[in-house]
This record gives structure tokens, C-alpha cells and sequence, in this order.
């Protein structure tokens, strides 16, 4: 069988065609390695991402079928606010979408099972299976990207809410009165410490990763906006430790690409905050920007498991 699985992305839509050879309902081969047929990405469709979506998802399943292994199954993560019971786009800040039915849009389009996620949530199920969450059973997978979000894994399990809202640390608001957010809010995670965010705030056309650089080469604007972003970062962090009492953070998204550019201060800015508790392990993704791709194909997995 081929599996499909879609991840959409603020800016771009990832994909990956899996075949069979499978085990235990992950979509894995023994080994514990996505056995995939092919792999497409194509920037998202901000004028109509609906409808680029479905035209994206149906050009997979012709690839799948001129590979001579027609999908089974498809899998879509998707960004913001996502009933993946009732298999509805809530809302997406980013997007612009609100209540799309997509399961049911894509069922018609393709004619075969589709799952539906939430990025966030399908890629900390993915590293919960795959990534550097094997093992931990309990703990908080954070993606920095276009957005920022959060998802928290309970005995491997993304726990997605009553409805689908869980883990929107990005809109958590840490600076009061601050800066508006496309949620309509201000001061938001999200408006200093995304990547986009980082980009916009030192300005210039910047992108985040070279902020970074330029504010450890001592550029003093690069330095500001990245010690700001920090700062939100740990703040945001801070408070859901004490929530959730984590173990480990798993840290995805474009940013986390830095590595200990990013854990190490970082790291130094939560334990600051945490003075009677010792701070969680931060540590980076094993899946990188295909951490929603692979857990987008696990969920396709398992609707055949249970259709």
C-alpha cells in the first residue's frame, strides 16, 4: 500500500509517499525508518490554501498511482486551531481559514480515508514514535516557525483538548499591551519570538536564522530583537512548566535548526525563571521539518488499523 502524508505549512506544504511494509500501526518499517516512495514540497497557496490543499493532496495520489501503488490512505496536518474528531480547520491566524470541513472535502477529492491532525500535535506524535521522544512517555514538543505552538504528549498520545485547542503557547501573551497578533490579541509568543516575528522585527528583509548570526557576531539591533525573542521564548516556556511539569522539551520548527544556539541560552533564560525547581531538559528535534510529515503518514496508519 502507499500511504500519503501532507503537512501544511504557513509558507510551504510538505510531503512524503510511505509505502507498506509497515508494523505495529506507525507506518514504520523494523528498522523504526519511514520506508517512503517519494518526497514533494510546493509553497502554500496564501490567496486560496483550501483549494491548494486539495490540488496538492490530489497530485500525490497520481504520483501514487503512476508509482503503480495507489494510496490507501491520506493524512493532513494542519496549522491552528483543528477539530481532528470532526476532522475540521478551525481556524488558522495565518491561513485566514475558519470551520472547513477538510476531512470530508478531501474524502470526496480523493476517495480514499483521510486522517486529519494538527501539525503541531501530529509531529509530537511522530517524535514520540520515531524522534527524541522514544521512550519519555510524557512531555512537550514546541515548533518555531512561522507561528510557535506546543504539543503535549501523554504516554505517547497528543492530547488534543475538548476541542482541538491545546498547545497554543504561541498566543500565550507575554508581553501585556505589547505588540498586536493576527489573533486580534497583543503581545503574543508568537508576535516576538517566531521566526517570522524575529525577521520582522529587526527588519531589512533578515531572515531569522541570519538574526541569530548577526546578534552573535555583536550587531546590537540583531542582539536586541534575539535577546527579546529569547527572553519570550523562556517566559512562555517558564509558564507551561509549571503547569505541566514536564520532563523534556522537544524543540522543532525552522529555529530549532540552531541547535545549542538556541538550547544554551535558552536553557540558561528558563532556569532563571524556575528558582525553586530545576528547569526541563531541552533538547532538539530528531525529525526536523519532517517531524508533521511522518506523524501526518502514522495517523494514516492507523485509520486503516481501525477502518
Amino acid at each position: 500500500m502507499t500511504l500519503i502524508g501532507l503537512d501544511v505549512g504557513g509558507t510551504t506544504m510538505k510531503a512524503a509517499l510511505v509505502s507498506d511494509g509497515t508494523r505495529g500501526g506507525e507506518g514504520v518499517r523494523a528498522g523504526g525508518e519511514p520506508q517512503v516512495l517519494a518526497s514533494e514540497s510546493r509553497p502554500t497557496d496564501r490567496a486560496d490554501p483550501v483549494g491548494g490543499v486539495l490540488d496538492f493532496a490530489a497530485q500525490l495520489a497520481a504520483r501514487a498511482a503512476s508509482l503503480g501503488s495507489p494510496a490507501r490512505a491520506v493524512g493532513i496536518a494542519l496549522p491552528g486551531i483543528v477539530d481532528e474528531a470532526a476532522g475540521t480547520a478551525v481556524h488558522s491566524a495565518n491561513l485566514g481559514w475558519r470551520d472547513v470541513p477538510i476531512r470530508r472535502m478531501a474524502r470526496e477529492r480523493l476517495g480514499v480515508p483521510v486522517a486529519i491532525g494538527h501539525d503541531v500535535r501530529t509531529g509530537g506524535l511522530a517524535e514520540a514514535v520515531l524522534g527524541a521522544g522514544r521512550g519519555a512517555g510524557d512531555f512537550v514538543f514546541m515548533a518555531i516557525g512561522t507561528g510557535i505552538a506546543a504539543a503535549l504528549i501523554l504516554n505517547g498520545v497528543p492530547y488534543p483538548g475538548t476541542v482541538g485547542w491545546s498547545g497554543e503557547i504561541g498566543h500565550v501573551v507575554v508581553r501585556p499591551g505589547g505588540e498586536p497578533c493576527a489573533c486580534g490579541n497583543r503581545g503574543c509568543l508568537e508576535t516576538y519570538a517566531s521566526a517570522a516575528a524575529v525577521s520582522r522585527r529587526h527588519g531589512g528583509g533578515v531572515a531569522a536564522e541570519e538574526v541569530m548570526a548577526r546578534a552573535a557576531r555583536g550587531e546590537e539591533k540583531a542582539g536586541r530583537v534575539w535577546s527579546e525573542a529569547l527572553d519570550c521564548l523562556a517566559d512562555g516556556l517558564a509558564a507551561a512548566t509549571l503547569l505541566l511539569d514536564p520532563g523534556l522539551v522537544v524543540m522543532g520548527g525552522g529555529l530549532a535548526r540552531a541547535g545549542d544556539a538556541l538550547l544554551d541560552p535558552l536553557g540558561l533564560r528558563l532556569a532563571d525563571r524556575l528558582v525553586f525547581r530545576a528547569p526541563p531538559r531541552l533538547v532538539r528535534t530528531e525529525l526536523d521539518d519532517q517531524a508533521a510529515v511522518k506523524g501526518a503518514t502514522i495517523l494514516a496508519h492507523r485509520l486503516l488499523d481501525v477502518g
